[in-house]
């Protein structure tokens, strides 16, 4: 039987795949044993986390500093909901304080063999991924944090102060594009790269300009942070992703009037993760309309922070409520519902933010 390739859909949370999470670490000298014992203590931790089917520790057998961690999840929503929380970002302290370097990677599952972790009841075909997803080999994320009230001007002058970091970052990666908008005092930053993640916010973390952007921020931020303390920078950054729960884009060369927009979502308390799977499905069924002027919908989600990015044939006018697949008045009140303000008014509609820079990598020689 032939599988037929999803054209659209790139990136998704919400097709009920089961998650492999892959965690390669290389470890200070010496810092083997207590790196074992801090590991020890997770996995008991986490072991009653809702979603976590089981992990592996695994030391290199021709390099004792190289470890590499595996779990397994039912679902993408789950791992998330606990890799964004501070309980792990207390879990993994001990690990991180260990490491030389840590690379996190996430994937899908799409076959096995075998039968270990079957969920009694469950029907294996529904824990993973149906078929192949197309995509461009380009990785999304973003990080968002908020500044304290009454600086956002002053933030939104210094944020884009600097030059571009080159494109290049090695033979495998290269940075494509980077959009910053703001909305009030929170600051969402979006990144698009070719190749690897970690490498690419490595390489631009050590340019020098970016460097004193950086500096000259921090007297403005909500949560205190010392870049120049790794442990601190690795919590800051860690508290501030805001991960990429679903993707959708139209195939082929985009027109040449497009504009990239950024909607801010207000949910209510624990009701983001229900924002984002919403917003999900109306951006597969708006993608498939040939008169969606969406060309690209990116939906960032982290609890209760919500927001959706996109890239949209011609200007945007006054459609961000109507024209970007919730059409109707049922779609609406449901996300209403979702949101906090007053129900009856338009005081709970998502919020634009206001673009502070979009730049794009020059084009590949």
């Amino acid at each position: 039987m032939t599988t037929t390739l999803s054209e659209r859909v790139s990136q998704s949370a919400f097709d009920g795949s089961m998650l492999r999470v892959v965690l390669l670490m290389d470890l200070h000298e010496g810092a083997q044993q207590r790196f074992f014992e801090a590991y020890e203590q997770l996995r008991h931790d986490i072991a009653s986390v809702p979603g976590h089917l089981g992990d592996q520790l695994c030391q290199s057998f021709a390099n004792p500093s190289q470890w590499l961690i595996t779990s397994e999840w039912e679902s993408a929503p789950q791992y998330l909901a606990w890799v964004n929380s501070e309980e792990h970002a207390a879990q993994v302290r001990p690990l991180g304080a260990c490491a030389r370097s840590m690379r996190p990677l996430t994937f899908t599952v799409l076959r096995e063999t075998g039968k270990r972790y079957e969920a009694p009841g469950r029907a294996p075909a529904a824990r993973l991924q149906g078929a192949p997803r197309l995509g461009a080999g380009i990785v999304r994320h973003a990080l968002t944090f908020t500044v304290k009230p009454g600086s956002q001007d002053k933030v939104a002058q210094i944020l884009p102060s600097y030059d571009s970091p080159q494109a290049r970052v090695d033979d495998h990666t290269r940075l494509v594009r980077t959009s910053l908008f703001m909305y009030g005092n929170r600051v969402v930053r979006a990144v698009e790269v070719e190749g690897d993640l970690t490498a690419a916010l490595r390489h631009v973390s050590e340019q020098p300009e970016v460097r004193a952007v950086e500096h000259a921020i921090n007297p403005y931020l909500e949560q205190d942070r010392d870049l120049a303390d790794p442990e601190s920078a690795r919590m800051f950054f860690m508290r501030a992703a805001l991960p990429a729960v679903h993707h959708v884009a139209a195939q082929g060369q985009p027109p040449p009037e497009v504009t990239r927009h950024a909607l801010f979502y207000p949910a209510k308390p624990g009701c983001g993760p229900l924002v984002a799977r919403f917003l999900a499905r109306q951006d597969e069924t708006a993608a498939k309309l040939p008169t969606s002027p969406v060309l690209s919908s990116t939906i960032f989600q982290r609890d209760d922070v919500v927001v959706r990015l996109i890239d949209v044939h011609g200007p945007a006018d006054g459609r961000f409520a109507g024209g970007f697949g919730i059409e109707g008045p049922r779609r609406a009140a449901v996300l209403r519902r979702l949101l906090t303000g007053d129900p009856t008014t338009a005081s709970d509609a998502p919020r634009p933010m206001t673009p502070i820079t979009d730049r794009h990598a020059p084009a590949r020689d």
